[in-house]
């Protein structure tokens, strides 16, 4: 076997020559190849054949795998074609997309590395700088999810939420299907204007199949549902329903805590020196109260020991805070029902929170009342925010994986590539996309 073919073959070219091969001054290997005939003449954005216009920028070269330890360099002629769409534009090659310096295998290796590795490893690995990572990401994933539409058929269940990449209250609005568990669309921004769009870019029929939306209680959320997709259902998620009461519950500890430790203050300090024996024990109430956050947070049946001889002090304390802690496990206990007892449960509680005399909690059940048909719905189909909960941390890891993306356009194409249905294989396991020949 000839050694052109052997280093064809190597280098998985198609429809290319090879010329020679020589030595670069920092040992690297340059390997001069050119289009064999019928893909010469062709245009870099379309592929379609095209007149030759001029000589172009000339010699380039493009970075490939490394062989061993060697850097390994493709170099060809590059002239420009007039292109009947595109105009004067430099041709097309067979090995490497247009505008790029990278072959398509070694930018497939590097979106897969990126994928499942950090950004600085993976630029340690392929031996390139790390702000050229996020333009390869962004060509794979433009050549990868050629028909992105095709991800908005047959949607029946979506969740929405937005989530924080930056500090400075940067968000992103994430949107994922149920019945996949993969992300069918993310937005920089967040709130109405943005969930908007993406109910612009579905046909009629694609926004009638869709039947239930899960999310937290933004007003932006339903406002949409009604707009674009009224006969679809709001699920409202379990987890920001126990959040409110929780932070409800906060209110009432912390004034809790304030109330007992101006009592201690305004008691007569007692005189210097060493107490005598029927001096009362200072006051620990407002200690007591401070450390009872997490207590107050569990479940009553998942309480400690100690943590229910705490709950007991509270009750001898501080009756009101005793009651909002029960208040707050009525509301918990809703979601553990089924649609008829769970609306039961949900009316009992907005009964006792309307007149418990507890601000927080009558505010609280105003709330609730609010949002009712959408926790009856999720009682009824048991959907949740759970799924895109754990979206959004896999999301939040892919930023810290890359200690953060200053191109917000990046850090969107490396989040489908890793949370939506876009395959990242390797050069030897999947197809190089490659433009399509007229």
């Amino acid at each position: 076997m000839l050694t052109k073919t052997i280093l064809k073959k190597a280098l998985n070219v198609k429809h290319t020559a090879i010329d020679n091969v020589t030595f670069g001054s920092d040992d690297s290997i340059i390997v001069r190849v050119r289009p064999t005939k019928g893909e010469q003449c062709r245009c870099g954005k379309c592929g379609r054949k095209a007149p030759r216009y001029d000589a172009g920028s000339g010699i380039r070269r493009w970075r490939t795998c490394d062989m061993n330890t060697h850097k390994t360099y493709l170099e060809s002629e590059v002239y420009r074609v007039n292109c009947p769409e595109h105009g004067v534009v430099a041709c097309a090659v067979p090995w490497a997309r247009h505008d790029s310096a990278f072959t398509y295998d070694f930018e497939h290796m590097t979106a897969w590395v990126a994928v499942n590795c950090s950004r600085k490893v993976t630029a340690e690995f392929m031996r390139i700088s790390w702000n050229t990572v996020g333009p390869i990401i962004s060509r794979i994933r433009q050549d990868a999810d050629f028909d992105p539409k095709s991800r908005f058929d047959g949607l029946v269940n979506i969740g929405v939420d937005e989530t924080s990449y930056k500090k400075g209250h940067k968000y992103i609005t994430v949107i994922v299907n149920h019945d996949t568990g993969k992300v069918i669309w993310v937005h920089e921004g967040h709130g109405k204007g943005v969930f908007s769009l993406f109910f612009k870019q579905l046909t009629k029929e694609q926004r009638a199949s869709i039947q239930l939306v899960s999310g937290d209680g933004a007003k932006w959320i339903q406002s949409c549902i009604d707009e674009y997709c009224p006969d679809a259902e709001r699920c409202i998620d379990p987890f920001h329903v126990v959040q409110w009461a929780m932070e409800a519950l906060d209110k009432v500890r912390a004034a809790a805590w304030n109330d007992a430790r101006k009592k201690v203050s305004s008691e007569t300090k007692r005189k210097p020196g060493r107490p005598s024996g029927d001096t009362p024990k200072p006051d620990t109430t407002a200690k007591d109260i401070k450390s009872s956050n997490f207590a107050l947070g569990k479940a009553l049946e998942n309480l400690t020991e100690k943590q229910r001889a705490k709950l007991e002090l509270i009750a001898r304390k501080d009756n009101r805070l005793y009651r909002a802690y029960f208040l707050k496990e009525e509301l918990r206990l809703v979601f553990h029902y089924g649609l008829d007892a769970g609306k039961e449960q949900l009316n009992r509680f907005i009964k006792w929170a309307q007149h418990c005399r507890i601000p927080e909690f009558v505010e609280l059940q105003r709330k609730i009342r609010r949002h009712y048909d959408a926790i009856l719905a999720t009682l009824e189909h048991k959907l949740s925010n759970a799924r895109i909960e754990a979206v959004n941390n896999k999301i939040k890891l892919t930023i810290r994986m890359a200690y953060g993306f200053r191109n917000i356009d990046n850090m969107m194409d490396m989040i489908m590539l890793r949370c939506s249905d876009i395959e990242v294989s390797l050069p030897w396991k999947g197809q190089i996309l490659t433009h399509t020949c007229c």
